[in-house]
């Protein structure tokens, strides 16, 4: 423990002297932050190896020595990060241990450079950097020549303010054209060209950087008979300090959350980059109130936004057995924030997949979010191989059962044939319970990996006699009564569900749900599909090749039409259960693409809507397409419907057709 404790103080050290002291950062913020929250970690679980020049006993980086020092009358202190919407609740319920009914002030986290001003007798005297937070550096000479930093201000007493220099979208994009045509190294992002900026010997360099600020901090308010930070920003913009527009005053935490997701997705229309949301509690008695960590005030915290892409290490390549017996191979990762969650895995679909994407255990890889959804490897960082990383081998065998695998013709994936394989039964009773096939309420993976040790669910009619084993049941652990009848009572109503759920809860291969809505909708009950003909099954609309022969080959099959018998004979519906429609004319005869999150409803529950209202919910963006509905943080699709010029609607706009 100790030995990885040295190493992280090593890399943190060595990583803040490159970005603080040479601004040529080697490694990402992401890469950082993961080193030092692990260092915290460990310290906190062993106080008896904390060293004195742990980077946890400082609040930032090293100071160069050919700047003039500055010590800060009060530390310039960093702030806790946070990732996800669930901690922001958490920090809420912390301030109200303390503080009844607390307000916050909501402020866009600029991406730039934390600095300084102090004026005089209404002068400004000096410009300094966060420095170590403790001591920082004097800028006074290129702080000069910021245009929105006032020389004068109207305030003949002693003055500080803090705020952060940043450089604009657009100056970034036009220095960094420049450096490239005086063949000079690029600078990797904003932040990184406004720090290497306000850092130059020479204020000419600086001057010509077209930075800015945004004003935020009044140390000592209490100099000036300010109750409240809210108050504080606004007396400050009294002085003619350029203070964010975009600063709002929450009465509650559910403002805070509206505010995060409205900046989510409005922050690439800015013209300044913004790394994420700082939430302050707003009176300044109730800061007090609250207090300190050695390095964070525990009145404020930073809402970080969910990174695009991140780095993270392949632990091990382990392999899963699907319902089909398809063997999946799956990456176990180092834990690592993305788009909102935690990701601790992530599929590596098949061997083929793996060999082109040259993936390796103990590599580093870098992840983002497929449509904002499902984490993907986007590529492999060959560069910071070193020797220690394994080839990936295929396995020959099940994983589970043993059996040898095989590959079909047609297909790069394995599968396990195996009909006894536990892994493969379990994985088919869970998606046959599932909330988007039978809906089963109560049944999680793990209940159903449980029932089926003890023998109480090993088939799919298993389900249906469950009410057999009531008495049973009471004597497992966290099984009462009203659970057991809840349980029981889902699934009785499951009974009463329409054709096309049982189709999908049956697991036809390539018969997903809107599959299997099109051949409920065609048949009508399930004897017509089972005297149907490979030659109807083609002839049905969005039915292709591979979807037909699989629905016919295992509609033909004794052991299908021996579950379909069992399960008439235990009382569920095989009929397709005609929804009632309310047909609109904006969706009637339309098709529809749905694309990022929807605040309002679910994704199911629009395409319902949508159906229900005369029109058609597909998958893919296509000429055909006539709208594309738009939630927060739209993926390629949205991409695609501009490319076509087809029209797309936001959430609000969708909601109001449902409703007109």
């Amino acid at each position: 423990m100790k030995e990885r404790m040295d190493k992280l103080i090593e890399l943190i050290n060595k990583a803040s002297y490159e970005y603080y002291t040479l601004d040529k950062p080697t490694i990402t913020d992401q890469e950082y932050d993961d080193y030092y929250h692990e260092l915290e970690k460990i310290e906190n679980e062993h106080p008896e190896l904390v060293r004195e020049d742990s980077p946890t006993k400082r609040i930032g980086g090293k100071v160069i020595d050919s700047f003039k020092k500055v010590t800060h009358e009060i530390p310039m202190m960093s702030l806790g990060d946070i990732f996800s919407e669930e901690e922001v609740l958490e920090f809420d319920e912390r301030i109200k241990k303390t503080i009844k009914n607390p307000e916050y002030v909501c402020e866009l986290k600029i991406d730039g450079l934390s600095v300084s001003l102090l004026y005089k007798e209404g002068k400004l005297v000096r410009g300094a950097t966060r420095g170590n937070g403790i001591v920082g550096e004097d800028i006074t000479h290129n702080v000069t020549t910021i245009k929105s930093v006032p020389l004068s201000i109207d305030y003949k007493n002693e003055i500080e303010v803090r705020g952060e220099i940043y450089m604009p979208k657009k100056s970034f994009q036009e220095l960094n054209k420049q450096r490239e045509k005086n063949h000079e190294s690029l600078f990797a992002n904003p932040r990184n060209a406004a720090a290497g900026s306000v850092r130059q010997l020479d204020s000419s360099i600086a001057s010509k950087r077209n930075l800015s600020t945004f004003i935020y901090h009044l140390p000592n308010p209490e100099r000036y008979d300010i109750k409240n930070h809210f108050e504080s920003l606004k007396f400050m913009e009294s002085l003619k300090f350029i203070v964010n527009p975009n600063i709002i005053l929450a009465h509650n935490i559910d403002e805070v959350i509206k505010y995060i997701r409205i900046w989510t997705e409005k922050r690439a229309s800015l013209p300044y980059e913004i790394d994420g949301i700082v939430i302050k509690v707003n009176n300044y008695e109730d800061q007090k109130k609250l207090g300190y960590t050695a390095r964070t005030p525990k009145w404020a915290i930073a809402y970080k936004f969910p990174a695009e892409e991140v780095l993270t290490k392949v632990n091990n390549i382990e392999f899963c057995v699907g319902r089909t017996g398809k063997i999946t191979p799956r990456a176990d990762l180092d834990p690592v924030h993305l788009a909102g969650s935690i990701i601790r895995s992530v599929t590596l679909h098949n061997s083929d997949y793996i060999k082109e994407k040259d993936i390796m255990i103990n590599d580093t890889i870098v992840l983002h979010k497929a449509g904002d959804v499902i984490p993907e490897v986007v590529r492999v960082e060959v560069s910071r191989r070193n020797g220690e990383e394994i080839p990936f081998k295929m396995i020959e065998n099940c994983p589970i059962c043993g059996s040898k695998l095989v590959k079909n013709e047609d297909e790069v994936a394995w599968y396990c044939k195996n009909p006894k394989c536990d892994a493969r039964n379990i994985e088919g009773l869970i998606h046959f319970s599932s909330r988007a096939t039978m809906n089963i309420d109560g049944f999680g993976e793990s209940i159903v990996e449980d029932f089926y040790n003890i023998g109480y669910l090993k088939t799919i009619p298993d389900y249906y006699r469950l009410y057999n084993h009531k008495e049973e049941l009471k004597e497992l652990e966290g099984f009462g009564e009203k659970s057991i009848n809840n349980l029981l009572d889902s699934i009785e109503a499951s009974k009463k569900n329409s054709l096309e759920m049982l189709l999908f809860a049956l697991g036809i291969r390539f018969v997903g749900k809107e599959t299997a809505k099109v051949l409920a909708k065609h048949y009508k009950n399930i004897d017509a599909l089972l005297n149907t003909t490979k030659e109807e099954l083609l002839s049905i609309e969005d039915i292709g090749t591979k979807i037909a022969q699989s629905v016919y080959e295992t509609i033909t099959q004794e052991k299908f039409i021996n579950l379909i018998t069992d399960l008439k004979n235990l009382g569920l519906n095989m009929n397709y259960i005609e929804k009632e429609q309310n047909i609109n004319e904006f969706f009637n005869g339309k098709t529809f693409v749905l694309t990022g999150t929807l605040s309002s409803i679910s994704r199911d529950e629009a395409k319902e809507i949508i159906e229900s209202k005369g029109g058609k919910a597909t998958s893919s963006v296509t000429k055909k397409t006539s709208y594309v509905i738009v939630g927060e943080n739209p993926g390629s699709k949205y991409d695609k419907a501009k490319e076509l010029n087809i029209e797309i609607i936001n959430e609000k706009e969708f909601m109001n057709k449902i409703n007109s």
